[in-house]
């Protein structure tokens, strides 16, 4: 540790306590990060933790919770021990300084899926598969695609662009100037907006509307809450997916594997979806005003899809509508005549 006077702040001296990362490259300089805290005067000022990560061009899966998605690959294309490129720090420590309340900072560009499922204590990886507070992520530049998909707390300041299909995310009003911040669709349906302000977005009562125009994967991922998120516009993968309880309401169309893992609540498409709607759900509602594609069903262990069309993979197959079936798309304000049931 190392005590550096940096100027006077309210009639005390300010210090940064440095932590010097053991990992060194060969000339002994310090790669890929700096850990620091700031501390005011008499009155102590916020005490965050930074991690500073310079890599070697824009990387994909920093601050990745999935580790892209290490379940279907078991550390075959990134595993938590590999080191990011360009430092001496692992994908893995990135993930546990956010878990433990501090923050991250990347020096320049970011790949894509970027904070994938941040906030999440996965079951794979021997967590409770709740929620759990983390720090947040700051980009010095541009983000690349899919950033913050299924994502449940915690924010992301950037910098420079971010390119579409962003993740779970909607802007508020940055509390750092020279960054847009974003923060979780279902942390703020969940847990409110804590003094932040909308951009593109409102929050009223029980409704969650959202109309900032641009497209997102996962909307609505892991929501648990008898609320409704309306968005207007057209939607890319996995809308709903984990969703418990609730409402998501896409006025346009979605993209595959809508309603992925449903595990309750309904969500609702005023359009058409592409392939895999409702794969392996395991219970709930999905309305598709429309085609709901090919391959649809497939894997599902209960719940049931209600669209204009749509081609199941046994065997879920066409069933006749139900006096519930009609009183659910009546309350979602649709005709029933119109809609089929696949189950």
């Amino acid at each position: 540790m190392v005590l550096i006077p940096i100027g006077k702040d309210g009639g005390g001296w300010c210090h940064i306590i440095l932590r010097i990362s053991p990992y060194k490259n060969r000339l002994g300089i310090l790669r890929g990060g700096l850990l620091f805290k700031i501390f005011g005067g008499k009155k102590k000022q916020e005490e965050r933790e930074v991690l500073k990560v310079d890599a070697d061009g824009p990387v994909d899966c920093l601050c990745d919770f999935t580790f892209n998605f290490h379940w279907q690959h078991k550390g075959e294309r990134l595993d938590p021990t590999w080191l990011i490129p360009g430092t001496d720090i692992t994908f893995g420590q990135v993930v546990e300084q956010l878990k433990n309340g501090g923050d991250v900072h990347i020096m320049a560009d970011a790949g894509h899926r970027l904070c994938s499922s941040m906030g999440v204590d996965l079951q794979y990886f021997r967590g409770t598969g709740k929620d759990l507070p983390v720090g947040d992520v700051y980009v010095e530049g541009d983000v690349d695609s899919r950033m913050g998909i299924s994502m449940t707390r915690g924010s992301i300041y950037v910098k420079g662009k971010v390119k579409e299909p962003m993740g779970n995310l909607v802007e508020v009003k940055s509390s750092h100037k020279k960054y847009r911040q974003f923060r979780s669709i279902t942390d703020i349906a969940t847990n409110g907006l804590g003094g932040d302000k909308l951009v593109g977005a409102n929050l009223m009562g029980k409704k969650f509307i959202i109309q900032d125009g641009t497209v997102k994967d996962t909307l609505g991922a892991r929501l648990d809450r008898d609320l409704e998120i309306i968005l207007q516009g057209n939607v890319d993968l996995s809308t709903g997916i984990l969703m418990r309880q609730g409402v998501v309401r896409v006025n346009g169309n979605a993209g595959k594997n809508t309603g992925a893992l449903l595990n309750g609540g309904t969500v609702v498409i005023n359009g058409n979806t592409d392939d895999f709607t409702a794969i392996d759900m395991i219970k709930g509602h999905i309305i598709v005003n429309g085609d709901a594609g090919k391959f649809m069903a497939a894997n599902k262990k209960s719940g049931y899809i209600l669209a204009r069309t749509g081609s199941p993979i046994p065997p879920a197959s066409e069933k006749k509508l139900e006096s519930s079936n009609h009183k659910l798309l009546q309350t979602m304000g649709f005709r029933p005549q119109s809609f089929k049931k696949f189950e």
